[in-house]
């Protein structure tokens, strides 16, 4: 399936269909006129004889080295293939393909001066399934993502590594097998395609997008524990929410009301609660969670305005009949908007490993058996769960330590103020897997304590959820 992206004004709900279903993309004809327009500036400038940087001048520190224009070819492509110096694994096909709309859709705005067979390549290589191999690490997020994207079009001029039919191998061989013919860039297409935030903003929108799952998860597994520790669900009352005023807060407590909507273990002891207050893991879920979400929310908004920008240098601003360098590429909205949701993440994970802690632990668990095992002693039960979820919590903790806050100068101290985008979203992936295992754990546990509770049940709701559960974790 092809779709049809229009630059400036793509969601992020179609970009997360395209990550997921692998569909191909192409830009929307109407932008077509601006690339043209912008394409054809860069072409009269590279003919002239005052120096524009990025067309006929060096890069960086070496901006004031005059290229002749007998030379622009060379000039683009050197820079490509010096640039392709980033090391690690290689990125995963989904967000690669994903970055490369996000670099169509930033040429595709007509302030970038690409010539339309750069455009074309893109679109023929994610609708053939040419996919470049991407190394992981060597960005700072400085003059954007300068090794990643550099990889990706040194496969467009037929350098580099690319997966092909589930193979890695020369890209030129991709490129044949595909039937793809390279392109030779033109004035300014080298600097184009390797400037810009399209790595750190794919990274950082697949780790969101996880973030918002897992975030929604916890809302069911807080369900379950709520219920497995024959919790109260007075705090959960619309008028308690409503009064603080927090979106997020509001919409949690909704959402874990109508999920626990008709427990029979819940109206055992509704009316005779001999705990005045639960623990704030349990008593606190809307507040924490909830304020998560927001946060979410809020890097969701820097995400989606920074996958639809134009983030290359230099712009070709044709309104004024100027190319000027500048610094959207730069990435530290999406650095900042990363470090958010790691933030997210780390808190998530920290309630839902209480709500643990309380279940196993004798001590707070209500009359429930330690460690939620029928015959303690012999068995350890999930003793040894919680304890891993506490690992997991603790390297989240870590790992949610902010990255923009950790410049360093590179490039002979050119690029002396850097985002460490690149380092921040990337991280999220780690974050996500884990608040995976400590939310498979609480639904576990909550399982296990909601089965102790017989012959009272649960709501309908999350009965289904355990009968989901126990088709993979028996009892």
């Amino acid at each position: 399936m092809m779709v049809t992206l229009t630059p400036g004004s793509t969601t992020l709900n179609q970009l997360r269909d395209i990550w997921s279903t692998g569909h191909a993309a192409r830009l929307d004809d109407t932008c077509r006129p601006g690339i043209l327009t912008a394409a054809r500036a860069v072409a009269t400038a590279a003919a002239g004889e005052a120096a524009v940087y990025g067309v006929n001048t060096g890069f960086g520190k070496l901006a004031s080295v005059k290229i002749a224009a007998e030379d622009t070819e060379t000039l683009q492509r050197n820079l490509v293939v010096s640039h392709c110096c980033g090391v690690g694994d290689a990125l995963d096909i989904p967000t690669t393909r994903l970055m490369m709309v996000l670099k169509l859709l930033s040429l595709g705005r007509g302030a970038s001066g690409v010539a339309m067979t750069t455009i074309d390549i893109i679109e023929t290589m994610l609708a053939k399934g040419v996919t470049p191999v991407i190394p992981t690490q060597g960005s700072v997020g400085a003059s954007g993502d300068l090794a990643p994207l550099a990889h990706m079009a040194a496969s467009m001029i037929g350098e580099g590594e690319a997966m092909f039919d589930g193979t890695r191998m020369a890209t030129s061989k991709a490129m044949e097998k595909a039937g793809i013919s390279p392109i030779i860039l033109g004035p300014k297409e080298g600097i184009a395609l390797i400037n810009g935030t399209q790595f750190s903003t794919a990274c950082a929108l697949v780790g969101l997008w996880g973030a918002f799952d897992n975030a929604a998860a916890s809302v069911v597994t807080a369900a379950l524990s709520t219920d497995a520790i024959m919790g109260s669900t007075a705090p959960l009352r619309d008028a308690i929410h409503t009064l603080r005023g927090h979106r997020g807060q509001i919409e949690v407590a909704r959402a874990q009301r109508a999920i626990m909507e008709g427990s029979e273990i819940r109206e055992s002891h509704r009316d005779d609660d001999t705990r005045v207050q639960d623990p704030y893991c349990i008593r606190c879920q809307p507040q924490v969670t909830g304020a998560a979400m927001d946060l979410l929310h809020f890097a969701a908004r820097t995400l989606e305005v920074e996958a639809n920008a134009v983030t290359d240098n230099p712009l070709v601003l044709v309104d004024d009949g100027v190319i000027v360098s500048g610094g959207n590429f730069h990435a530290e909205p999406v650095g900042f908007a990363a470090d958010q949701i790691a933030v997210a993440l780390s808190e998530i994970g920290s309630i839902a490993q209480r709500r643990v802690a309380l279940m196993v632990d004798p001590n707070l668990s209500f009359d429930l058996p330690p460690f939620l095992t029928p015959d303690p002693g012999l068995n350890s039960g999930l003793m040894i769960a919680e304890v891993t979820t506490a690992a997991l919590m603790s390297e989240n903790k870590h790992l949610a330590n902010p990255c923009t806050t950790d410049s360093t100068p590179t490039s002979a101290n050119q690029e002396d103020h850097v985002s460490m985008s690149a380092h921040a979203a990337r991280r999220l992936g780690k974050m996500n897997a884990n608040l995976n295992v400590i939310l498979g754990v609480e639904a576990i546990c909550g399982a296990q304590g909601i089965g102790f509770r017989a012959p009272m049940k649960t709501s309908d709701a999350l009965q289904d959820v355990i009968g989901e559960l126990r088709r993979d974790v028996p009892e």
